[in-house]
């Protein structure tokens, strides 16, 4: 009796352990977006180009999985270099000191209309607080080469000045509010 109890136990754990799936960012098919009000009239906008990420899920089930990304601040970049280092420097991403911003999923919800909302917590500099966002959850598929992929976007906002970026504090030339845009494609490992 013990022999099948632990046979069985020892199924089950194997089952579980390798049920868990890890899934990267693939960065030739993902993007870190941002826009930002300039001046109260028009917008700028800008990308982050280097940035990885990884999403242990069981299977396909994004449920009960775990998210992690960083970002790395010194990639900013606006088409303007100028801008660029400006946004560098300390008084915004301090990249040289805060060289990754991150976030950490801490769950997901999903609704009955299968509308996802992810929690966790969101790093910029010294500053970290909990945050909720929406997630478009885009289905499984297989790309080219026959591996899984799987596909996500997510809309926000953050107030910079939460996050110790306080150059402007009226937020007259520079907004408060940043709009963030993430599309990623990961592939199952």
């Amino acid at each position: 009796m013990k022999k099948v109890l632990f046979a069985f136990v020892f199924a089950f754990l194997s089952i579980t352990v390798f049920a868990q799936s890890t899934w990267n960012v693939d960065p030739m098919h993902s993007s870190v977006n941002f826009n930002i009000k300039h001046m109260g009239i028009s917008f700028v906008q800008g990308r982050f180009d280097k940035f990885e990420g990884t999403v242990v899920a069981p299977g396909s089930n994004l449920d009960k999985a775990t998210f992690n990304f960083n970002v790395v601040t010194g990639s900013v970049n606006t088409g303007v270099e100028m801008r660029d280092k400006h946004l560098k420097s300390a008084d915004f991403f301090d990249a040289e000191k805060f060289q990754t911003m991150k976030f950490e999923g801490t769950s997901m919800i999903k609704d009955k209309n299968n509308n996802y909302t992810l929690k966790g917590k969101l790093t910029i500099k010294d500053v970290t607080k909990e945050i909720s966002v929406p997630l478009t959850y885009g289905g499984v598929t297989k790309n080219q080469q026959g591996k899984e992929v799987l596909g996500f976007q997510t809309k926000f906002t953050v107030n910079r000045l939460d996050y110790n970026i306080k150059f402007d504090p009226t937020g007259a030339g520079v907004a408060k509010d940043v709009d963030v845009n993430l599309y990623f494609e990961l592939i199952k490992q």
